[in-house]
């Protein structure tokens, strides 16, 4: 079980997500990533899933708090080094890669749940594309100078 104690300077709320539902860390200034969170928001209605850029103090601080949970070459060395992948908090453990995604989509409307079967392949498989698309986002996507800002409408659903 993970610690609940806050790290200094963050919302004790934003560090325990396992009790408000899960949280998706994502690499702020990647349009992918700002594409799939605009994704999400517009198919999950009732705002289950909540949001953290991973350079924001709140998103380091959840991934240190889990850090211990992950593989080896997962993590950013810095705040500001370009996150490697998204992470999804979820139940008191945190995914990565291939697993995030597929785990996040039980959580969206409509057929989105069924895709998550794709979980049963192995894990190998499914990071190895991951990971082709993810080293090039940047050059398919483009990023932006900054992180994300949420509508007002939004922003009780991001946490830092």
């Amino acid at each position: 079980m993970v610690d609940a104690k806050a790290a200094p300077g963050v919302d004790a709320q934003a560090t325990a997500p396992s009790e408000a539902g899960p949280v998706l860390l994502f690499d702020g200034v990647c349009n992918l990533c700002n594409a799939a969170v605009r994704f999400v928001i517009d198919r999950d209605p009732q705002g289950k899933v909540r949001f953290a850029a991973l350079q924001s103090d709140v998103g380091m601080a959840l991934l240190a708090r889990y850090a211990a949970q992950l593989p080896h070459g997962s993590l950013p060395e810095r705040a500001n080094d370009d996150p490697p992948t998204v992470f999804l908090i979820e139940g008191g453990r945190i995914y990565d890669r291939s697993t995030a995604g597929l785990r996040l989509l039980k959580h969206l409307n409509g057929l989105w749940p069924v895709l998550s079967v794709y979980v049963v392949l192995p894990v190998g498989l499914r990071d190895a594309v991951y990971d082709f698309v993810a080293k090039r986002r940047y050059r398919w996507f483009g990023r932006k100078d900054s992180c994300r800002l949420p509508t007002p409408d939004e922003a009780r659903r991001f946490l830092g």
